[in-house]
């Protein structure tokens, strides 16, 4: 079902009640049409929940219908909120929602312009929780944070968890201005959005459950298979290169160091929280299944489709990871408290590649 609203909370029409009477509950879901918020939303979906998703334009949510089963989509509500930096934008979107998960944030790695950026990332998550408050039904939120919140780009730091926070970032925008890289701002973004929860969170006391998670580079199959290779999320570039003979060496995003965790179990770990608010009230979870370079990707790609083994690079099979692809003790990201606080560990790794190419195979 497709709602549009206006992003003010005086002109937007109520938002009716869905006619499905079986439900644990309704999720707010913001920026449904990602590559994160579509998994978490079907997840809500498949666990029993009616899902109201906000986007900044209904048109870029038409796929997300199309994607969803026939038998959850009249569970799943879509309002549009074109702005999400306006006093009141979630006003009507918030009505009787139980839980919310906030995965709308702007992801602008190449802008030089660090106004629009840090702005949205803040005030967007000041506007969701401001409207959470006006609701007595919300039990409980999770913020879509990420590692750029925990790793420091200056700091010698080899183990990270979730009781370190990035340092540097906000200051070095402060010091290069227009002049900031790209993924400098990125991070800075996410730092302050984080900031801003916790500083609500400890001003206004809400009495809904406030969590955040933190993952690292996100993989798997996407809920809405891209038109085309180019379009594929950023994130599961890695794979699709490698699978389709790109050179190991220039595989994955430039300069990126190679932590990743599946998609399927971000989605997983919102909703523990979403039912189990308790045990997640004031917490941070580092998302952080394993290390894998190009190497790795390239090994298991090798052995599970040997037709292609004149088009995947060979390589040096074996060499540059560490068994069961784990960290290398230079540069550990420690990702094992969601699994003692949840009860389950990661998707391992050979069935998030396997399983993203077996889901867009067809466009590459």
């Amino acid at each position: 079902m497709i709602l549009p609203t206006s992003s003010s909370s005086t002109s937007c029409p109520s938002i009716p009640a869905n006619k499905t009477t079986m439900s644990k509950g309704l999720a707010l879901i913001t920026g449904i049409n990602g590559f994160i918020a579509a998994r978490t939303a079907l997840t809500f979906l498949q666990a029993g929940y009616r899902v109201r998703g906000t986007a900044r334009s209904l048109h870029s949510t038409k796929p997300l219908l199309s994607a969803i089963p026939a038998e959850l989509v009249a569970n799943l509500e879509i309002v549009e909120v074109p702005d999400i930096t306006i006093p009141g934008a979630f006003d009507q979107a918030i009505k009787g929602v139980t839980t919310v998960a906030h995965l709308a944030s702007p992801i602008f790695l190449t802008s030089t312009a660090p106004g629009p950026v840090l702005k949205a990332a803040v005030e967007g998550t000041q506007r969701v929780l401001e409207s959470a408050l006006t609701e007595p039904t919300v039990k409980s939120f999770t913020l879509m944070s990420s590692v750029a919140a925990i790793i420091d780009t200056e700091s010698a730091n080899a183990h990270y968890d979730e009781s370190n926070w990035n340092e540097s970032s906000e200051r070095l925008v402060r010091e290069l201005g227009n002049e900031v890289p790209g993924y400098i701002l990125y991070f800075a973004s996410k730092t302050a959005a984080e900031k801003a929860l916790w500083k609500f969170r400890d001003e206004h006391k809400p009495a809904f459950k406030i969590a955040a998670v933190n993952p690292v580079y996100v993989a798997g199959p996407p809920v809405v298979v891209p038109e085309s290779r180019d379009k594929i999320h950023g994130t599961t570039k890695l794979i699709s290169d490698v699978y389709s003979g790109t050179e190991l060496a220039k595989s994955g995003l430039p300069g990126a160091f190679p932590s990743y965790v599946d998609v399927r179990d971000v989605a997983r770990v919102i909703l523990f929280g979403a039912e189990n608010p308790e045990k997640v009230d004031g917490e941070r979870f580092l998302l952080s299944g394993y290390h894998v370079p190009a190497q790795a990707v390239a090994d298991i790609l090798r052995e599970r489709y040997p037709e292609r083994e004149g088009v995947i690079e060979k390589g040096e099979p074996g060499q540059g990871y560490e068994k069961g692809y784990g960290y290398p003790k230079e540069r550990v990201y420690d990702g094992s408290k969601v699994a003692r606080v949840t009860g389950e560990g990661y998707i391992p790794w050979e069935k998030t590649v396997v399983d993203f190419v077996e889901s867009v195979k067809a466009i590459l």
